[in-house]
């Protein structure tokens, strides 16, 4: 019977890790068999965590988290975890390779992964022009021609934000309205920077090692065209990964893991989540490190008191 379970092992599942490990619990962290690390190790350079001045690679930086997080005596399964019952008070894992674990305690770090176009050479170019965070990435775009796809909050977000880097930057939405706020739209509308595309999805990413341009096709009567650009950031919405527990915990309506306030305490005793599978809104590795740390202290807490 093990004190924690953790799964995931992006910046908040690591850092749980870290501190459960600290406080004697002796973690498990099952990390994935092929993404381990989370979505930084997609990442090419990182320049906004904290105590990296010059900035350093995302498969770098978890590498680190790793490397800290096993030091404390974190023990980290690179497998999958295939099925869970975490509504008793002994939860239940299992693993793709037919192991099943047993744990007072659960932390679910698994994360949200970016809403994909699903156009051919995406994943080619990411990190080469093709990006889904502005305050990641924003500041490479310096006086650049750019564009952000979505109609929502977060694209107009997305796009104001990098109007402070970008010369130009055009906003490209299938509809001939957005579904974003009406304050959103009127201040990205007015901006003097951004150029509204309407009725009008990406068809083909163009470039050689990195974007050097899309093919824009109208959804009204199909014509297309090619659009040079530096950059390209997409901004449709991102799917938190909830299918393991959305049955057991209790969502939010967009589908993350819904918590307590601050904490993160789920309507089950002794399940905890951390990290982007609660957040709709930041996103960031430094915001999802500090909710791991919440999530250890909250197992840590609960099990003092059980």
């Amino acid at each position: 019977m093990r004190d924690v379970i953790i799964i995931g092992s992006g910046p908040a599942g690591y850092t749980a890790g870290i501190y459960t490990a600290r406080a004697g619990l002796k973690p498990l962290l099952i990390a994935s068999s092929v993404e381990a690390g989370g979505e930084l190790m997609k990442t090419t350079e990182v320049e906004n965590f904290p105590g990296f001045p010059e900035g350093l690679m995302g498969p770098e930086l978890m590498g680190h988290f790793q490397a800290q997080a096993e030091r404390f005596g974190t023990e980290i399964l690179m497998d999958d975890v295939v099925e869970v019952d975490l509504k008793g008070d002994v939860k239940i894992v299992k693993t793709g390779a037919g192991e099943t674990f047993e744990a007072k305690t659960v932390i679910l770090a698994t994360g949200a992964a970016y809403r994909e176009l699903g156009l051919p050479r995406e994943k080619d170019l990411s990190g080469r022009g093709v990006s889904w965070c502005a305050t990641c990435d924003g500041f490479f775009f310096r006086e650049k021609t750019i564009a952000v796809v979505g109609g929502g909050d977060s694209a107009m977000e997305e796009a104001l934000f990098l109007t402070r880097f970008a010369s130009k930057v055009y906003l490209i939405h299938r509809r001939d309205t957005f579904k974003a706020s009406k304050i959103m739209q009127e201040r990205a509308l007015a901006h003097e920077k951004i150029e509204v595309i309407w009725n009008t999805e990406i068809a083909e990413l163009k470039g050689a090692t990195n974007l050097e341009a899309v093919t824009l096709k109208n959804t009204v009567d199909g014509s297309t065209k090619d659009l040079a650009l530096d950059g390209l950031f997409i901004a449709v919405g991102n799917d938190p990964r909830v299918w393991l527990v959305e049955n057991q915990v209790t969502l939010t309506p967009e589908k993350f893991i819904q918590v307590e306030g601050r904490s993160s305490k789920t309507n089950l005793p002794g399940v905890f989540a951390a990290g982007d599978v609660i957040d709709p809104t930041y996103r960031q590795a430094i915001t999802a490190a500090g909710s791991g740390c919440v999530a250890a202290l909250d197992a840590e807490h609960y099990l003092a008191n059980h």
